[in-house]
């Protein structure tokens, strides 16, 4: 049996009959709370002309990254906490995989645009303006979302094509341990799946730490004011960088070691693989970007009136 028509079980919720309305009512409050700080900083990005620079459009497709990746999970939570079965079907299963990777791998590649913005910004001043033009900015955009979902599609194609012997996931959401459930692990699938890693991930990663070493040799000769501005636009993104990180390093921790873990501290893992980014990148760009910051206490001001 291939798995096609078949529904999995999300065996990783724990007490759900007990407290199904808390565990809804906390998802919900925070899938608001994620829409509205997203859509702030898009809305406000989108409004004020003087926000039309490279840095500020890769924060708003950040924020736009995140609402899609936030609605490829929370309405299927609200689903499953408020049923008495937690199921899925296989393609829906499949489709949830396909997303969830390719926003969260959209995520380092904005990030990667933006290290290299910033790089060209500090390190290269005068070759700014030819550098960072709008077509290089769309480019950038169009890759980050084109390249994820084309090598995202193929591994959950071959990940799909894979015979199943179980059909209970640990897990709350389909990601990786999707694999637990084949009846043999395909050498293929794993091959391509460190072939992903390391074009999406590893590679990336280098390159923003590549271009910060650069950034941090040109700020460290140059004068006060400078280091100040470098500062206020790069600490941001750092981390942001480092949340992604670390719950990258999650993701790969609940995949590696689902068999050892409690299924209560698996659930939190997993929940924060959804919330944090989602949640933390509008809110850290929003307060630490002064001319961001500006706009939305204005904004608020205005609305308060």
């Amino acid at each position: 049996m291939n798995g096609t028509h078949a529904l999995i079980v999300l065996g990783g919720y724990v007490d759900v009959d007990k407290y199904r309305y808390v565990y809804f009512v906390f998802l919900l409050i925070l899938y608001v709370f994620i829409i509205c700080c997203n859509c702030t900083i898009i809305c406000v990005v989108w409004l004020h002309r003087n926000l039309h620079e490279p840095m500020y459009v890769f924060i708003a497709a950040l924020s736009v990254n995140s609402l899609l990746f936030s609605t490829a999970i929370y309405p299927k939570l609200f689903v499953d906490v408020l049923s008495q079965r937690q199921t899925v079907s296989h393609a829906a299963c499949m489709s949830q995989l396909f997303f969830f990777y390719t926003f969260a791998t959209s995520d380092i590649l904005l990030l990667s645009a933006m290290a290299y913005d910033r790089y060209v910004s500090i390190c290269k001043p005068l070759q700014y303006a030819t550098t960072m033009g709008p077509s290089t900015v769309t480019v950038f955009l169009v890759l980050a979302w084109f390249l994820p979902a084309c090598q995202i599609a193929v591994a959950t194609v071959l990940n799909a094509k894979q015979k199943m012997c179980t059909f209970v996931l640990k897990g709350i959401f389909c990601n990786t341990t999707v694999n637990m459930l084949h009846c043999v692990r395909s050498k293929i699938l794993a091959a391509y799946g460190v072939l992903i890693f390391i074009n999406t991930s590893l590679f990336p990663i280098l390159f923003i730490l590549y271009t910060y070493i650069q950034i941090f040799s040109v700020v460290h000769r140059r004068r006060s004011r400078v280091r100040e501005k470098a500062a206020e636009t790069c600490v941001p993104h750092l981390m942001v960088l480092i949340c992604f990180c670390c719950l990258a390093a999650f993701d790969v921790a609940a995949n590696k070691m689902e068999s050892k873990l409690p299924r209560s501290f698996r659930v939190i893992m997993m929940l924060q693989i959804v919330v944090y980014n989602p949640l933390f990148n509008p809110i850290i760009y929003g307060v630490k970007m002064k001319e961001i910051w500006k706009h939305i206490k204005k904004l608020f001001a205005r609305h308060g009136k």
